[in-house]
Formats: structure tokens, C-alpha cells, sequence
């Protein structure tokens, strides 16, 4: 079962991981859209690959580690999140809403597209 997370929620979710953890928010949307908004990591490692790229790229991640998978508005992150799961991850939550609820519940200063 793949948890849900809002934005506004992300901050409780981190603090609930055990001190050791280094959690990971993996933003799933393509370089475009990183440039046109992105999040300022606080309270976790922010790491950029494309949904396209995950399948090459999982050595690149740490399935021990804890992950929160944002897209634009949380369809594709969502996907990731699930496969990130059935992939032997750990601990994984999608951030329902996206970048998108981001900019509306956390940080308006994050540009909406």
C-alpha cells in the first residue's frame, strides 16, 4: 500500500523517520520543469531524475533510505513511488498534489505552471 503524503504533511512525515534517516524527496518531473520550479531541500537530500530515466538509473538511489516522490501535480510520482515499492524500497510516499500543491500549501514563491 503506497502512502499519500501533501505537502503541508511532508514536514510531519520527516519528522516521524528515525534520526538516522537521510530521507530523499526524488522529483520525478523532467529538466524543463525543474527549471521552472523547484523545491528547497530542508530537512532532506532533493534528488532530480526524470520518471523516463528511473528503470537506468536505480543504482543511483539507496532503497534503505526513505523517499518522497513529487511530479507536477502527482500521477507520475505516484507511478514511481509504486514501482520504487515493488523494487524492494523500504519506505516510500508519494507527495499527492505535486509541486503544483506544493506552491499553494507550503511555498507560494514556487512558480505554478
Amino acid at each position: 500500500m503506497l502512502d499519500q503524503i501533501t505537502p503541508a504533511q511532508l514536514a510531519q512525515w520527516l519528522q516521524s523517520l528515525p534520526p538516522t534517516a537521510k530521507p530523499v524527496v526524488l522529483d520525478v518531473r523532467e529538466p524543463w520543469e525543474w527549471q521552472t520550479a523547484s523545491v528547497q531541500a530542508e530537512g532532506f537530500s532533493l534528488v532530480t531524475l526524470p520518471m523516463g530515466e528511473i528503470p537506468a538509473r536505480m543504482a543511483e538511489l539507496d532503497p534503505t533510505q526513505p523517499v518522497a516522490c513529487l511530479c507536477h501535480h502527482g500521477a507520475r510520482s505516484q507511478r514511481v513511488a509504486m514501482y520504487l515499492l515493488q523494487s524492494g524500497f523500504e519506505q516510500v510516499v508519494n507527495i499527492a498534489g505535486g509541486i503544483d500543491a506544493w506552491s499553494q500549501q507550503l511555498d507560494t514563491r514556487v512558480p505554478r505552471y
